[in-house]
C-alpha cells in the first residue's frame, strides 16, 4: 500500500470526512501532520501542493491528490483504491 499523508487541522470537518473515507478504503495507519500550531509544516504544506491554503491536503505516495472534495471524487471514479495499492 501506497504511504498517506494528510495535512488537517484538529478542528476541520472535511479532515474528519478525508480520514473517514481513508480508513473505510483499508488505510489503517498513515501520516497525519498538524498544522494548527505548526508554522513549519503550513508553510511545508503550502510549498508541497502547489500553493494551497485550506486543509485537508493529502498525498498518496509522492503524489498530491488535493482536499477532501478531492479524494472523493476519486473514490466516486474508481480510482482511490488503485492508487492506494499501486
Amino acid at each position: 500500500m501506497q504511504k498517506v499523508t494528510m495535512y488537517y487541522k484538529q478542528t476541520c470537518p472535511y479532515c474528519v470526512r478525508a480520514e473517514k473515507l481513508l480508513r473505510e478504503r483499508g488505510v489503517a495507519d498513515f501520516e497525519k501532520i498538524s498544522i494548527d500550531t505548526n508554522r513549519e509544516q503550513r508553510a511545508a504544506m503550502i510549498e508541497r501542493s502547489g500553493g494551497r491554503t485550506t486543509v485537508p491536503q493529502i498525498f498518496i505516495g509522492h503524489e498530491h491528490v488535493g482536499g477532501c472534495d478531492d479524494l472523493m471524487a476519486l473514490d466516486r471514479e474508481g480510482k482511490l483504491v488503485t492508487m492506494l495499492g499501486a
